[in-house]
């Protein structure tokens, strides 16, 4: 048993849909989420200030007593996990690309699109982990950078979102030779159901449950998880604008969910 929180986090909101995933299947732990909203989005960020912004959030967490820290941000996961693996050995960090590809080889899919941020489709990172596993797999790959920042504005049921969906989507879904599609970014899901009604015969994969599959192994194999923990999430993020504290309280309505201001030093 270890009671501890864990930490999990996000260039800006994506990363909640992990928290929620965490809750759903393992409603004992707790959680000290940080978002880093003053500077997202990081996809289209260079390798080596992606890198060093997910150090500070890294050293922000473990300075809490977290137990284990889940990276729910792709593209972070893609630039910037062995880095964290090798600088803090003594504790668990996963990151949701390998999970998500370990599911989806599970499966048995012969073709796969992904979308994500630029900077995780720049890396390859979903393309080079399929092949590893299973060579003969076929991956397309679509960069759509603008969902984001209309997530974090608070524009995911609009027509705009929508429009900018179609905008990506249509010629690579036409002309793509997949049914299964992976959300390459924790973001994604707070608009799959865009996704589902544009595109009924694509089944998803979000990168958000995959991490969480994978931390309860984890968890279990260690005997790290929580029983009866006294401590109460925390939930940080590094700018709280109107748009985005109206998002998060369209999303929790009716829990007790509250984020605070916790700045990060330059």
């Amino acid at each position: 048993m270890d009671n501890r929180p864990i930490g999990i986090l996000d260039s800006g909101l994506g990363g909640l849909t992990s928290v929620w995933e965490l809750h759903k299947r393992l409603p004992e732990e707790r959680v000290i989420y940080y978002g880093d909203t003053a500077r997202t989005p990081y996809g289209s960020k260079s390798p080596e200030t992606i890198v060093k912004f997910a150090n500070q959030l890294v050293d922000r967490l473990i300075a809490c007593n977290t137990k284990m820290i889940i990276i729910a941000c792709n593209t972070i996961t893609a630039w910037a996990l062995d880095d964290l693996r090798e600088k803090h050995p003594a504790i668990p960090i996963i990151g949701v690309i390998g999970p998500t590809v370990r599911k989806v080889v599970f499966d048995g899919v012969e073709s796969v699109g992904v979308i994500a941020t630029k900077g995780t489709i720049g890396s390859d990172m979903y393309g080079k982990s399929l092949r590893k596993i299973k060579p003969d797999i076929k991956v397309s790959s679509m960069a759509c950078p603008a969902i984001v920042p209309l997530i974090e504005e608070g524009l995911t049921d609009t027509d705009i979102m929508e429009l900018t969906i179609k905008h990506y989507m249509d010629d690579f879904v036409s002309e793509g030779d997949f049914e299964d599609l992976i959300l390459g970014c924790t973001h994604y899901p707070l608009v799959s159901g865009q996704l589902k009604k544009l595109y009924p015969n694509l089944r998803l994969y979000s990168s958000s449950a995959e991490v969480v599959a994978q931390a309860k192994e984890i968890m279990q194999e260690k005997e790290m998880l929580a029983a009866g923990s006294e401590f109460t999430d925390r939930y940080y993020a590094s700018d709280l604008s109107d748009n985005f504290i109206n998002l998060t309280d369209k999303l929790f309505e009716g829990t007790d969910f509250k984020i605070h201001l916790l700045k990060l030093e330059e």
